[in-house]
């Protein structure tokens, strides 16, 4: 974790608040069970203690048209041609997983992709199509494509974080650095260590304030999401495991 807090040096002085959108709602958040959440009373300045139960890999949330939002969105190949998300995957009945990566100079993520990477044969054999999109621009995903290695053809550059809002993931300081969830990293320190024999910090943003975004993983057949996880913390990965499951599961045209 000391690499995380190294770069808290590089924060801009005034960080910029979480932007919200349209198609997420709050029965998204990936909250513990049996937790709380205060609300107040329409009628009444008191406020009320409710239960609010959600996991991470609910699809709930989620609008009923957040694919067609999702695909509107244009980002670009680690080449840098833009291209619309939407054009990835046949929209019809193609299955994809989408795998929103922090951004290109975050460790942990470097450990996701290299993950991503071994995995890759497995999707490729199910008929999946294996998308990794990252924060910042195409010549810092080319950056992590180079040297990770990880095959160009599957990753995206998001400068703007434009999918990112619209699937309402989470960003901030807190969640950056000192989200209990990312006390996971330190169970996975030998795969950690392996895919980090050429990382570098050159893939960080220029921007900074996008280190302060988390990523995510999700999984749709054609304009049907069938899975979404937010991660709650860097390094909170969603367990491959469960992606192939619900892969395997998908008769895929």
């Amino acid at each position: 974790m000391a690499m995380m807090m190294i770069s808290l040096h590089n924060l801009p002085s005034k960080l910029p608040v979480s932007r919200s959108n349209q198609f997420f709602t709050s029965r998204a958040m990936s909250l513990p069970l049996r937790s709380t959440v205060t609300v107040r009373s329409p009628k009444s300045s008191a406020q009320i203690r409710s239960p609010l139960i959600a996991r991470a890999s609910s699809t709930a949330g989620f609008s009923e048209n957040v694919s067609d939002v999702l695909g509107e969105v244009t980002i670009f190949t680690a080449t840098g041609e833009p291209v619309m998300l939407k054009d990835l995957w046949d929209q019809n009945e193609g299955v994809a997983v989408v795998a929103l990566l922090r951004h290109f100079g975050c460790f942990c993520c470097w450990e996701l992709a290299s993950a991503l990477k071994e995995s890759k044969p497995r999707f490729d054999s199910a008929g999946v199509k294996l998308i990794a999109v990252g924060v910042g621009t195409p010549n810092k995903a080319r950056i992590l494509a180079e040297r990770l290695p990880f095959p160009l053809d599957c990753l995206y550059a998001d400068p703007d974080r434009k999918a990112y809002d619209v699937l309402g993931l989470y960003y901030g300081l807190g969640r950056t650095f000192f989200n209990p969830a990312s006390a996971k990293v330190f169970s996975r320190f030998e795969s950690l260590k392996k895919s980090l024999t050429n990382y570098t910090l050159e893939g960080t943003p220029d921007d900074k304030s996008g280190v302060l975004q988390q990523g995510g993983m999700f999984v749709f057949k054609g304009k049907e999401l069938l899975y979404a996880r937010k991660d709650e913390g860097t390094g909170d990965h969603a367990p491959l495991d469960d992606i192939f499951n619900i892969c395997c599961k998908v008769p895929v045209a």
